[in-house]
């Protein structure tokens, strides 16, 4: 395939992602961190930047999310049609785990940007005949298994990456660690030649948590084991002083670039690893993937050119609210049909409608809204709104698990008063209905832990009211009444949250809906044209670009 093998050499930019979301069907990705990859490579297909995204082919997906008659989560895999999305390319390289070879090809899915530009996707895979069977899944289960098998499958990402890249012809100038899942990438290249700093200069990281808890860590004797008896010595080398194979400290000690994904993340992050520079890049998300197709005919219209450079959204700001409150309502009647199609449950189209849409764990708090259910249920009774959750828990989080139970109890003790829906496969698919159909986007975690989120971000292009914590992006995005609104103070308790939440939806959100209707949508014009031009995946690419990969600017 010529044009896939150009496309391929012309790379220098090489972006490293345990997960990536390409499409519905290729169900290699878990939640934010691989749709966020997705978004930028999208970005990057648009403003034709040199790069090649690398992930792996994760053939079992992630978790295919069921609801028993408790309203607990049933776990299965979410097995997909890699041969349907994606082409097997000939090279293939062997690296060593345990002290066997372990064959490992790649597949690619290509990606076309705005321009013409094409971006591909290199998905790496075991699942080989020469193989034993145990290797051949060890691309299988996205995230699955115990801390060896996590540990064999972040080494297939880090240490076949640039051999399988190299083999291909091309010439990759920097390489882009997507979270500390691929930080074995610059042990690699030391082990194949290249000095401590020759490496350093040819990687960058981005960390996406501030949660230390949420930083993979392995025994040194598991790394020993898996990675080799030489490569004990490596590490301790290259992360002198610490007792285990922490592969955040290892990405930031073997790049010469490292940032957060917010500024706020940004200061948290500096606090937790004083000794490195942490350089801030805001999340942003692909607006041509998520504007709903109503509301992306008033932006032709009224802001041509807004697909690559966002800027053109700040047009919005003088046009009729009503034009981006009609555009909306079409979503919104597009998204009720949906809701009834998958619960049976028919909303009030009259009735405000909140979402909590993400992944389901404890510091997102997916069940504050319902934490004193009976004044919410009084205030829905003089109020009437709608609430719709989504989101999957980890398999081994057993607090993001007792949320969704939690949720659903509230929904049968909520029954003929307030209508609360859960609806199971939060995915791409379903994301796009809720962030182009809601009215309120509601995100509550306990700052300063939400490191950036981004779904808040789809639903303000789309005219939907954010009414979210002080933390993440919001922190950047929010105009206090214009696009939403932020819950509590700088610095204050976590605890007064729940109670806040619900005074600030009794007093403020419901009634500037029933009451100030024309400021509503006056809100929602004003939530496309402050949020969408600031924050779009094409400007953390520019700035990606600029100040990471040391392109050349234009």
């Amino acid at each position: 395939m010529p044009a896939v093998t150009d496309c391929l050499k012309s790379a220098s930019i090489a972006f490293v992602t345990m997960e990536i979301a390409l499409e519905p069907g290729m169900r290699c990705y878990s939640g934010g961190l691989g749709v966020l990859a997705g978004d930028y490579a999208l970005a990057a297909a648009d403003i034709g930047l040199p790069m090649v995204f690398v992930t792996l082919a994760s053939r079992e997906g992630y978790v295919r999310q069921g609801i028993d008659a408790q309203g607990h989560q049933i776990d299965v895999p979410d097995p997909w049609d890699l041969e349907k999305w994606a082409k097997p390319l000939d090279p293939v390289v062997r690296i060593v785990l345990e002290g066997r070879q372990v064959a490992v090809r790649a597949w690619v899915h290509e990606l076309q940007g705005e321009g013409g530009a094409r971006i591909p996707t290199l998905l790496l895979d075991t699942d080989l005949p020469e193989n034993s069977a145990e290797d051949r899944k060890l691309t299988g289960r996205l995230y699955g298994g115990d801390e060896r098998y996590r540990l064999l499958q972040e080494a297939v990402l880090g240490m076949a990456t640039s051999h399988i890249l190299k083999a291909l012809g091309c010439t990759i100038a920097t390489f882009h660690l997507n979270e500390g899942h691929a930080a074995l990438l610059p042990v690699e290249l030391v082990r194949k030649g290249a000095s401590v700093d020759e490496a350093r200069d040819r990687c960058v990281f981005t960390t996406h948590t501030p949660v230390a808890a949420g930083r993979d860590r392995f025994p040194l004797s598991l790394a020993e084991r898996v990675l080799g008896p030489q490569t004990r010595g490596l590490l301790e080398r290259l992360v002198p002083g610490e007792p285990e194979l922490d592969m955040t400290l290892l990405a930031l000690g073997m790049s010469r670039y490292s940032n957060a994904v917010s500024c706020r993340h940004a200061e948290t992050a500096q606090e937790m690893y004083p000794g490195v520079t942490i350089h801030a890049v805001t999340n942003g998300v692909h607006l041509g993937r998520w504007t709903a197709p109503a509301m992306a005919d008033v932006f032709d219209r009224d802001a041509p050119g807004w697909r690559t450079d966002p800027d053109c959204l700040r047009r919005i700001a003088g046009i009729e609210p009503e034009e981006v409150a009609k555009a909306h309502g079409k979503a919104r009647t597009h998204l009720i049909g949906e809701v009834e199609r998958l619960s049976g449950i028919a909303l009030d189209p009259d009735a405000p409608i909140l979402c909590y849409a993400r992944r389901m764990t404890g510091y997102k708090r997916p069940a504050l809204l319902f934490h004193d259910l009976e004044r919410l249920l009084e205030i829905a009774e003089r109020q009437p709104f709608s609430v719709l959750v989504a989101g999957k828990a980890h398999p081994k989080d057993d607090t993001g698990h007792a949320e969704i139970a939690r949720i659903h109890q509230a929904a049968r003790d909520s029954r003929g008063r307030l209508s609360v829906v859960f609806l199971p496969g939060y995915g791409l698919e379903l994301a796009a209905k809720l962030v182009a159909g809601t009215d309120v986007w509601l995100n509550v975690p306990i700052p300063p832990l939400e490191a950036s989120g981004t779904s808040g971000m789809k639903a303000a292009v789309n005219g939907v009211l954010n009414l979210s914590t002080r933390d993440g992006w919001w922190l950047e995005g929010y105009r206090e009444g214009r696009n939403g609104w932020a819950i509590g103070q700088e610095g204050g308790d976590p605890d007064e949250h729940g109670p806040l939440l619900l005074e600030m939806l009794e007093k403020q959100v419901l009634p500037e809906w029933y009451e100030h209707r024309d400021r509503w949508h006056c809100m929602m014009r004003d939530a496309v044209a402050t949020v969408g031009p600031r924050f779009s995946a094409i400007r953390p690419m520019h700035e990606y670009a600029a100040e990471a990969y040391r392109l050349p600017a234009g």
